[in-house]
């Protein structure tokens, strides 16, 4: 039920790199949420056409949505861990990194034919 996706203008990066992130983020979203990472899912798209502050410099979106509430302290939590991943995997400064978190009612995520309320 947690996911996280990470869009970014950079180039795709090798495959391999790309596995290790998203296999990265999905343990770390699972520790910060003290949920089982056996629901985690992530998402990377590369070459996003994006503008930041008017640029086109390197950038990236990320969104993170779980089941259930997250606290101010998880998010703010979570904010400086992954903007610190995402910069040191993908060379993005921090300060050109959106995060948006979003909470989902059960009955509003669907999994396996049925949801989670």
């Amino acid at each position: 039920m947690p996911f996280i996706k990470v869009q970014s203008s950079i180039q795709s990066p090798e495959k391999t790199k790309v596995e290790g992130l998203l296999k990265t983020l999905s343990g770390k979203l699972s520790q910060h949420l003290s949920k089982s990472e056996s629901y985690v899912m992530t998402a990377f798209e590369p070459e996003v056409p994006m503008t930041f502050g008017g640029t086109t410099d390197p950038v990236c979106y990320l969104e993170i949505k779980s089941v259930g509430s997250m606290t101010s302290g998880q998010t703010k939590d979570m904010s400086a861990d992954f903007c610190q991943e995402i910069s040191s995997a993908l060379g993005v400064p921090m300060n050109r990194i959106y995060i948006e978190f979003a909470d989902a009612k059960g009955a509003m995520w669907g999994w396996n034919g049925s949801t989670f309320g």
